[in-house]
C-alpha cells in the first residue's frame, strides 16, 4: 500500500474544466464585475482554488461573507416595504430571504472548521462539518416554507388592504436582482471548490429570485383589482420553497451517504488501468468529505515486480488522479500481487471484508 499523503502538487498545465452554462451571464458588465471582482479573493484564479484545499476553503468563506451581506441588504430593504405596504407575498419572500442569508452562518462555521488539521480523533479531518451545515440549511429552508404558507393562509382568512403597491413592485425587482447575483456567485464558487452545500444554497437563492418576481406579479394583480392574488402568490412562494427543500434534501442525502457520480469510479478505474503495469483494478471507493474527495482502491500487478517498482506504479496512478480530479485530496492504492503458485492466496482475509461493489 502506498503511503498516504494529505497534499499533492499540480502543475499549471492542468486544464480549467469549469466552463458551464453560468458563463452566459458574464456578457453583462454588471455580472462580469461581480464575478471577477467579488468572487476572486486574494487574486487567485479558479484553477488554483480548485487544486488547493486551503484556497478552496478560503474561497468558500469569501462566498459566505459576500452573499450574507448582499442578502441582508436585500431583505432589509424589503422589510421596510412590508411595513408600509402590508403585502403578505412580499412578507413571505422577505422571510425566505432572511432565512437564506442566515444559512451563511452554519456554512461559515463549517468552512472555518475544515481549516483544522486532522488528528487522532478526527482522522479524516473536519470536512464533514460542511455536510452537516448542508442538512441544517435544508431544515432552515423547510421552516421558511411553512412560515410563508402560514402567513399566506392567515391573509386569506383575514384580508388586509395593501398600500404603496409601486414600492411593493420595486421591492420585488430588488429581491430578484439581489438573489440572482448571489445565486450566480454561490453556484460558481460552489462548483469550483466542490461544495454541495454551497451549490444547493445558490440554487435556493436563484429560486428566491424568481419568487421575488412572483411578488411583482402579485402587486400588479392587486393594482388591477384582484387583492386575493397577493396571498395566493404567497402560497405559491411557499410551494416553490418546498420544491427547493426536496431538491436540496436529495443532494445533501447523497453527500451524507457518501454517494458519488458513477462516472467518477469509472474514471478512477480507467486511469489506474495502466497497460503493461496493472493487470486489474477493483474495490474502487470514493467519498466526499466536505468539498474534498478521498479515494481508495486495489490494483493487481505482476508478482515478480519488486516493491519499489509496484510502489512507483501506484504513485504514477496517484499523480494522474490528482490532475484529473481537482477536488481529490488523497488516494490510497492497495497493491495486490497476481495469483500464482509463488504467492498462493493473495487475499486470506477476504472473508472479513465487505462484499465487492456491483
Amino acid at each position: 500500500m502506498t503511503d498516504p499523503h494529505d497534499h499533492h502538487d499540480h502543475d499549471d498545465a492542468h486544464d480549467d474544466h469549469e466552463h458551464d452554462h453560468e458563463h452566459g451571464h458574464s456578457q453583462n458588465p454588471l455580472f462580469h464585475w461581480f464575478q471577477h471582482t467579488l468572487t476572486t479573493p486574494h487574486s487567485h484564479g479558479h484553477r488554483e482554488a480548485a487544486l488547493d484545499a486551503a484556497l478552496a476553503t478560503d474561497r468558500g468563506l469569501w462566498a459566505v461573507k459576500v452573499s450574507l451581506v448582499a442578502l441582508l441588504v436585500t431583505a432589509a430593504f424589503q422589510v421596510v416595504i412590508v411595513i408600509i405596504s402590508g403585502s403578505v407575498a412580499l412578507l413571505a419572500d422577505t422571510i425566505h430571504n432572511f432565512s437564506d442569508a442566515l444559512t451563511a452562518i452554519p456554512l461559515g462555521i463549517a468552512f472555518t472548521l475544515s481549516r483544522r488539521a486532522r488528528n487522532l480523533r478526527y482522522t479524516y479531518g473536519y470536512g464533514r462539518a460542511e455536510d452537516i451545515a448542508g442538512v441544517i440549511i435544508v431544515l432552515m429552508i423547510l421552516f421558511s416554507a411553512f412560515e410563508a404558507i402560514y402567513q399566506a393562509v392567515l391573509k386569506i382568512i383575514h384580508p388586509q388592504p395593501i398600500s404603496n403597491i409601486l414600492w411593493v413592485a420595486i421591492a420585488g425587482v430588488v429581491g430578484f436582482l439581489g438573489n440572482e447575483l448571489v445565486a450566480i456567485f454561490r453556484i460558481r464558487v460552489g462548483k469550483q471548490i466542490g461544495s454541495a452545500a454551497l451549490v444547493a444554497d445558490g440554487y435556493h437563492a436563484r429560486t428566491d429570485g424568481f419568487t421575488s418576481l412572483a411578488v411583482l406579479a402579485g402587486a400588479i394583480g392587486v393594482w388591477l383589482g384582484f387583492p386575493l392574488l397577493d396571498p395566493i402568490v404567497g402560497l405559491g412562494i411557499g410551494a416553490a420553497i418546498l420544491v427547493i427543500v426536496w431538491d436540496s434534501a436529495r443532494d445533501m442525502y447523497f453527500r451524507v451517504m457518501d454517494a458519488v457520480d458513477p462516472e467518477i469510479p469509472q474514471l478512477v478505474t480507467s486511469i489506474a488501468s495502466r497497460p503493461g503495469e496493472v493487470m486489474d483494478v477493483h474495490d474502487v471507493a470514493i467519498r466526499w468529505v466536505g468539498h474534498r474527495q478521498r479515494a481508495e482502491f486495489h490494483i493487481i500487478v505482476d508478482c515478480q515486480m519488486s516493491t519499489c517498482e509496484s510502489h512507483e506504479v501506484a504513485e504514477k496512478i496517484r499523480h494522474e488522479l490528482f490532475h484529473a480530479m481537482p477536488a481529490l485530496v488523497d488516494a490510497t492504492v492497495h497493491v495486490d500481487p497476481c495469483e500464482c503458485d509463488r504467492c498462493g492466496d493473495p487475499h486470506p482475509t477476504a472473508h472479513h471484508t465487505s462484499p465487492a461493489t456491483t
